[in-house]
């Protein structure tokens, strides 16, 4: 080391004195914010995350859903009890007028049966935003990605939440506080119409406009090229809640005979693991059109949205080697 300079040799001597607890700090922390059910890419993108977690590559922070149908919260369960973490934090979106989805494949209940969880119905989950408040509260500041692949509705909610007995922060100044960035699976680039925006249009634009931190869109024209399952179901060394639904689900529809578009799954990946090498950004300004959107460059803008860097099949090949990933 005496032939280094001392600056890096002081770099190398405090990596090396880092304890793992403090190695685990330096980790992207995520609150994956999910919809799960109307459509089963959410599975995957549950499945990328907890892989990227055994792997030692991000701490989840909560699993909270944006969608309150009945079983929604259950399928949380049973994925985080499978992959070993059936504490994770969760909640569901609780009042009147709050999106309820369901899947018409059957494969919640499919997975109900099958999986072990401690969680009957979402309706015994906690208040998405008291859990957001909760978590947040006792973060390092500045240190949470939250990743949104539904709805906006806890979003939302949560921007115009009171201060309470978890923060004297309102929403907005908790997320300014504890918020790096917000990766959303939202909109269509450069323009168009995307399922999340428009089901809770009210509560997109409020986010969208309002959301103090960076936010980076996973647009429908990138999930939509990144098709994936065959592999999943075809793997007879794989035993998982995960190739369970999409082995149910793709039989349902012929469009997804050779796969399902993974919206969700570019979407945990560039949160936890950035942009390189797979993806680039283009920088600018969401504009909200009702239900639907438009986009104006700026290099200095607040907002992003991913475009391919690498090829798709690449892209492809490691989202699906890590939905194949199996519980320790």
């Amino acid at each position: 080391m005496r032939n280094l300079p001392l600056v890096l040799a002081f770099a190398l001597l405090v990596t090396a004195c880092s304890s793992p607890e403090e190695n685990k700090e330096r980790l992207p922390a995520v609150i994956l914010d999910t919809d799960i059910g109307p459509d089963y890419d959410d599975v995957g993108a549950m499945a990328v995350l907890h892989a990227l977690a055994d792997s030692g590559q991000v701490v989840p922070l909560a699993v909270i859903a944006s969608n309150s149908h009945e079983l929604v919260v259950p399928a949380i369960n049973i994925l985080n009890t499978y992959f070993g973490r059936p504490d994770l934090p969760t909640g569901a979106p609780k009042g009147e007028g709050v999106p309820y989805a369901k899947a018409s494949q059957g494969w919640p209940e499919l997975i109900a049966e099958k999986y072990p969880h401690t969680i009957k119905s979402s309706a015994d989950a906690p208040d998405a935003v008291e859990t957001y408040r909760k978590i947040l509260s006792a973060q390092p500041d500045t240190s949470v990605t939250i990743v949104t692949v539904g709805f906006l509705t806890n979003m939302a909610a949560l921007l115009e939440s009171p201060a309470d007995s978890n923060s004297k922060l309102s929403g907005k100044e908790l997320v300014t506080q504890k918020v790096k960035r917000l990766v959303s699976m939202a909109g269509r680039f450069p323009k168009g119409r995307e399922y999340n925006v428009f089901v809770d249009s009210v509560a997109s634009e409020k986010v969208f406009t309002q959301w103090p931190t960076e936010v980076i869109f996973s647009g429908f024209e990138i999930g939509m090229k990144v098709v994936t399952g065959q592999r999943v179901i075809h793997n007879a060394a794989l035993n998982s809640p995960v190739k369970d639904v999409y082995a149910k689900a793709m039989s349902f529809s012929k469009g997804d005979s050779l796969g399902r578009m993974s919206w969700d799954q570019t979407a945990v990946l560039i949160a936890v693991k950035g942009a390189e090498p797979y993806f680039g950004l283009q920088r600018g300004h969401y504009v909200p059109e009702g239900g639907n959107n438009a986009w104006r460059d700026d290099p200095e803008g607040p907002h992003a949205y991913m475009t391919f860097k690498r090829p798709v099949e690449e892209i492809t090949e490691t989202i699906e080697n890590l939905m194949m990933h199996q519980k320790k």
